[in-house]
Order: structure tokens, then sequence, then C-alpha cells
């Protein structure tokens, strides 16, 4: 049986519907779960491991029979601790197929096939008797602050969680008031963390008390924050929603995109540099702002095309409001289908993206915008200027503090050999996942370049997408020491001859390698199946091959690392 599943496709800018095997479903699900991350998390593990026995030894001294529900059992490593622990008996129930089946493996391969029964459903169909249910329970929590006290009678809304018996409160607060300090210290991104956005900034002081209002109703939270000594404090009674439909079209990275005053003038400048009065211009890229710069700048005629009627709405709204209505002509229509009659009979003389798309995940999928340029071709005028002019592929091999583990194989954890969850990890990135590039926000995780940073691959707008492929081999020398996780990759965008604006690295690596990132942009990580120490002192390099497809829009890569 065959499975459907959504892939970017640069070629086209849209997420198609590709046909894969009935497995690859599974296989993505697992290669992209970083299982692996929150079990090398020495501290956690620990620390529950700690919360355990206490739980455990508590209801023991009362001589009554521990019986364990573990939801979301995962490797079945908590279980496994309960009954190291003095736990009789654990149900670990695991809904995932794949997981499940992994969790079976462990249990057996660590001796406790008759202590721990992997049950594979979702715990709303698991059916325990009343005589069976014990006093430990564990569910996965969120904690709001150490510093913040929610009133009582809420405590179990925002804890999600429910009280089967007084030991399972003992164990979540145990476990909290554990955590809490580590959480605020340590990163981690195994355990989601939100943020609020107040409705607006309020300026504090130091030691001042204030009222923070926690509202909701049965699909969401809100929150205002008033000054401690008003009396009347005002409690919305309706969610906040959105009524502009930007926060619908525009992700808060795109959001911060927009806002980046220094990003903005490199445009602005990039737009003085080749606008003129009698210029044409066309803009694609998605909710972008050029063209209302372009209309500001005197050019004489801006149309944009928009993917969508929402950003064609967001478009119009920030036109209206500035009394631009008719400065700029919005095109709902894809780019092959631009005609003459739809820019009135105007050849385009200057032709700008950003380039920015909603569909792109890995860097290069922007490369959307030189598949527009060559679709519109036929409509350009002779000298038109194409802004940006070309892209750049860059690389360049880092060593992850933390990002590393999502990847790395566990083997071992808190003395349970779980290495059959490796196994299963290794297999389903065997099936794809191994050989291509998947995106991160580098600016949330620390790495240290190990090479500098290489231009590999240049795409030149100024022509049409070519017929054939574009094939980029070569070496690097490592100059930093330490071990080699992977390979970041990103693009930088040469707006003009001198304005260039990248989507990876914002500024040059220092001298030990600390590297800062664009935060608006995903760069591309290829990971190496197996790490490796480097010496830092010329006996290694990285070796990598890259083709970029035509015809596909995407970009095949192998990197190694090898001796001169």
């Amino acid at each position: 049986m065959k499975t459907f599943c959504g892939r970017a496709n640069p070629t086209t800018g849209a997420l198609d519907w590709v046909e894969e095997s009935e497995e690859y479903d599974y296989h993505q699900e697992i290669a992209r779960s970083c299982y692996a991350d929150m079990l090398h998390d020495k501290d956690r593990n620990e620390k529950y491991y700690e919360g355990i026995r206490a739980a455990v030894s508590r209801v023991k001294a009362r001589s009554e029979r521990v019986v364990v529900l573990d939801i979301g059992t995962g490797t079945g490593l908590l279980s496994m601790m309960a009954v190291t622990a003095g736990a009789d008996y654990c149900y670990a129930i695991e809904v995932f197929k794949p997981m499940a089946q992994a969790a079976t493996c462990i249990v057996e391969r660590n001796g406790f096939s008759d202590k721990i029964k992997v049950i594979n459903k979702h715990s709303t169909e698991v059916t325990v008797g009343p005589d069976q249910i014990g006093s430990v329970h564990w569910f996965y929590t969120v904690v709001l602050s150490s510093h913040i006290k929610i009133y009582d009678n809420t405590f179990y809304n925002y804890l999600l969680c429910i009280s089967l018996s007084k030991d399972l409160f003992f164990i979540l607060i145990f476990c909290i008031l554990n955590f809490i300090e580590n959480i605020l210290i340590n990163w981690r991104d195994h355990w989601m963390q939100s943020v609020y956005f107040l409705p607006a900034e309020e300026d504090v002081s130091e030691g001042e008390e204030l009222n923070l209002i926690v509202s909701h109703d049965d699909y969401s939270l809100w929150y205002s924050l008033t000054q401690s000594e008003q009396n009347d404090v005002k409690v919305a009674k309706f969610r906040p929603c959105c009524t502009c439909q930007a926060h619908l079209v525009w992700t808060r990275p795109r959001f911060g995109e927009l806002n980046d005053e220094q990003r903005t003038e490199s445009y602005l400048n990039a737009l003085r540099s080749i606008l003129k009065p009698d210029s044409v211009c066309l803009s694609v890229s998605d909710g972008s702002l050029l063209p209302i710069f372009a209309h500001l700048l005197g050019s004489k005629k801006v149309f944009s095309l928009e993917n969508s009627g929402m950003a064609k709405q967001v478009i119009e709204q920030v036109l209206h409001a500035n009394s631009l209505k008719h400065g700029v002509q919005l095109l709902e229509i894809r780019p092959e289908q631009l005609s003459l009659t739809d820019l009135e009979g105007n050849q385009i003389s200057v032709l700008m993206g950003e380039p920015y798309f909603s569909t792109s995940l890995l860097p290069w999928h922007s490369l959307f915008f030189w598949y527009c340029r060559t679709s519109v071709a036929l409509l350009l005028h002779p000298n038109a200027t194409i802004l940006p002019r070309a892209a750049t592929l860059y690389i360049v091999a880092v060593e992850f503090r933390d990002l590393w583990r999502i990847r790395a194989p566990c083997g071992t954890c808190e003395g349970f050999d779980v290495s059959p969850m490796d196994e299963m990890i290794q297999q389903s990135l065997d099936y794809r996942e191994s050989w291509e590039a998947e995106p991160h926000p580098l600016w949330e995780y620390p790495c240290r370049a190990l090479t500098k940073p290489r231009p590999v691959m240049t795409f030149d707008f100024t022509q049409c997408v070519p017929e054939q492929p574009i094939n980029s081999d070569g070496t690097v020398p490592f100059t930093g020491r330490g071990r080699c996780h992977g390979v970041a990759l990103w693009m930088e965008y040469q707006l003009t001859e001198d304005i260039t604006v990248s989507m990876g690295l914002t500024k040059p690596v220092s001298k030990e390698g600390a590297c800062e990132w664009n935060p608006h942009r995903k760069q591309g990580v290829f990971f190496f199946r197996s790490t490796r120490e480097i010496s830092g002192d010329g006996r290694e390099d990285l070796t990598y091959n890259l083709t970029f497809e035509p015809h596909t829009g995407d970009i095949k890569m192998d990197f190694s690392v090898t001796k001169p």
C-alpha cells in the first residue's frame, strides 16, 4: 500500500504530494524524532531515577504493592528504573508501533520481561482494573515558572495531569522541584518552551510587584500584566485573536526578518542603486515589502505576484494604511501564467525578490525565484536588472555543543542497554534521511566552526535555469580542533555588485571558531553518521561533492573527512 507525503518543490514553490512506500511515514517520523536527545540528558535521567526511587520507597514503606502505569514509555527507560527501584510490576504504554517494538526488545534485552508488559495502544484505550491501579503514575508536564505562583485551584490545568492517587502528586512535585532550577539554567530542547507576547510592553523595576492575570477557555490560555496596586483589574472576557491576518501569513521569524532594520537598509540601498523614474518592477516573494519600497523610491510601475489570497489581502491592508492603494498592483497569479496584458503592455525592467517563500524549508528551496525568473524571461526588457543577481551556497564543518545529541546513538542509559532504539533509528535514517540535509535554526544551537566558510556553488539569476546539472566537488582543510558532527549550509544573496545579504553567518567566524547565525532563516545541516576527532593541524580535510538537479530543484550532497 502506498502513501502520499508532502514535499516542498523548489521548481514550483508549492507543496507537492508524492507517492511513497507505506514504510516511508514511519521511517521519516523515527528519523526526525530526536528520541536520543532526551536520553542523552544525564541530569534529567538521574533526577527521574531519584524521584522514582523515592516514590517506590514511600509506597513500600506502607507494605503496599507497587504497580506502575507508564504512559508514553518510549524506550521503557522509566519502567526499568521503577522495577530496579523495587516496583512489583509495570504496564508500559506506547501508541507508536515501531517504538513499542523497540521497547519490547529493550525490556527483553535487559531481563525485565517478567516485570514489564509493553502495551501498543493509546492510553485512552487501555483498561486497568481498579484493584490494579498502583501508587505511581507518570505524565510529561509543562512548568510555567518557578517565580510566579498560579492560583492553587487551577493547579491541575497548568500541569496538565490528572491525579489518580496521592502519590502521583508527590512524584510530580518532587520532579518539578528538582528540575526547575536546572530548566532555567540549561536549555532543554526536548522539553518545548513557549513564549506569550503580552498585548503591550510594560516598564518594570526591580523589586516591583505585578499581577499576572491568566485566563482560559476550552482551547487556549492568554495573559495580561497589571500593576499590583491596581484594585480595578480588568480581565479580558474573550481570548485575543488575529484580525489583520498577518499573523496567519507570516511566522514569528518572518516578523523578525521584516523588523530587521539593518537587513531592510541593505535592500533599500540596493533598490536605490538600480531604480530609475521609468522602471517597471515585478516583485516575486511571498508577502514582501519590496514592491512598496520600489514605489516609494519613485518607480514608474510596480507589480507584485502573491501566491495566496490571504497574503494578497495583508499587503492590500498595508497599502491602504499607508495611503498607497494604487501604488502597487497585486497579482494573484503564477509566474508562468503572467502575460503582457497583466503588465498593461509593459516589459519588466527590474525583477526583484528577497527571495522569501512560505513553502521553503531548506536554504536552496528559495531558488524558486530562479525558476520564476526563467518563467517570465520573455517578459523581461533586454537590459532588465535582476535583484538579487546571484545566490551562493556556503558550507562550514562544525562541532555542535548540543544539537549532535539528536543523531548520536545512546548505547546505554543509566546502566540500561537501549541499543535496539539506536538500531531502529539508524535503519530509518538509512532509508533516506542519512543522505539529506535537514533544516535547523542554528542561532538556537551553539556550534564552533572547524573549517573556514567555503562558497561551493553559485546560481546566476541573470541567466535562466540551465538544463544540465551543476556539479561542485573539492576539499576544505580543517583549521580547528574538535569533534566534527556535520556540515552547516546556507545561502548568501548578491543583491548588487557590492551589497550581499547572508541567510547564514552574519559575522566572520572568530579565531576560536564562534559562529553568529541569521535568526530569521533556517540553515541546512548534514550530519555525519559517525563523528571524528579533528586535530586541526592540517592532517584532515573536509571533502564535498554536490549536485544541483535543475529538474527537481534539489541538491544531492555527500561529505566526508579525509586525509590529504
